[in-house]
């Protein structure tokens, strides 16, 4: 008589954890309200369509346009915008809209590495001071409330000569180091209350170590407010960068950023306005455009949001449809 052996299911196929399924059905219902949310805010909408266009022009048109920031049309000096020089030209014969792409790479860049590199400092800072407490709670806001106190723009203006020739990525420490203070004290009053919740509790019950609740457990549970912040932080990024390089503190020659061109094209405004009124518009056009990107994701994730709850009579329908179905 033949003896059956049991089949092995091989690792690879085994089957997934009872929960894992509806958790993925869960986040991915979640996501897809934000987005259907986020979609219903037509300044949103506004804002990250413009924000793609300016990375656009900032990035892709460059590789088609025929004139590059550092070359000089000789026969054009502070010419009004045109098809050969679509921005004009400044008095030095430098096409306008080259210049000001290549400062809206720079521009774009530092506010966005600044941005993240707040929210990230802010949110470890933060957490960690909430969740251990006692001494190294005292210590990290004692160093949050001496920062907040030193007069940032001042420091920065005097210690940018010192970097000069240096990469620019000094002057994106030099901005991050003074822009997380406020987001770490909201960080830490969000986690003093998180830790006490009994999922925290259950993690440490079970052994796990204190930085893997901090990134797991307490940290995901306030994403959408960092994720908020950090469009806040990139607009105001770009502008504290835009401030001190329009003072000299900056970007410095031979490279280019939009405070370098809108304080070149300063003192022209009133007889050559589009020396001014195109760079800073574009300066202007970004901040407004992470603005209501930042607001739109604020009443995606927030239902309970001044925002969202003005929309909500229009919605009210399809937004219960969207709760049943996810």
């Amino acid at each position: 008589m033949a003896v059956q052996t049991p089949s092995v299911q091989p690792p690879s196929q085994a089957p997934a954890a009872p929960g894992d399924q509806p958790a993925r059905r869960r986040a991915s219902g979640r996501l897809r309200l934000t987005a259907v949310r986020f979609s219903r805010n037509r300044m949103a909408l506004f804002g990250l369509v413009m924000l793609v266009l300016l990375f656009l022009m900032a990035y892709v048109s460059p590789l088609f346009y025929k004139w590059d920031y550092t070359e000089l049309d000789f026969t054009a000096f502070q010419k009004p915008p045109s098809g050969e020089h679509w921005f004009g030209t400044d008095q030095t014969g430098s096409d306008l809209f080259a210049l000001t792409a290549r400062g809206m790479q720079k521009s774009l860049v530092i506010g966005i590495l600044t941005g993240l590199i707040c929210t990230f400092v802010a949110a470890a800072v933060g957490a960690g001071a909430g969740y251990f407490g006692g001494w190294t709670d005292r210590s990290l806001m004692w160093v949050v409330d001496l920062l907040l106190v030193m007069p940032s723009f001042l420091i920065i203006a005097v210690l940018s000569p010192l970097f000069q020739g240096t990469t620019w990525l000094v002057f994106v420490v030099l901005l991050a180091a003074f822009s997380w203070m406020i987001t770490g004290r909201v960080v830490r009053s969000m986690t003093l209350t998180l830790k006490d919740r009994e999922f925290v509790k259950a993690a440490k019950y079970m052994g796990v170590p204190a930085p893997v609740i901090i990134f797991r457990h307490i940290l995901p549970s306030m994403a959408s407010m960092l994720i908020i912040d950090g469009t806040i932080q990139v607009g105001a990024a770009i502008i504290g960068e835009t401030s001190l390089s329009y003072f000299g503190f900056g970007v410095q020659s031979p490279d280019v950023s939009l405070g370098t061109v809108i304080a070149t094209g300063t003192p022209a405004a009133p007889s050559f306005p589009w020396l001014f009124y195109f760079p800073a518009g574009c300066l202007v056009l970004i901040c407004l455009s992470i603005a209501f990107i930042g607001d739109g994701l604020r009443d995606a994730l927030d239902p309970n949001s001044s925002g969202a709850k003005a929309r909500a009579p229009r919605t009210a329908k399809s937004t219960s449809t969207e709760g049943r179905t996810s």
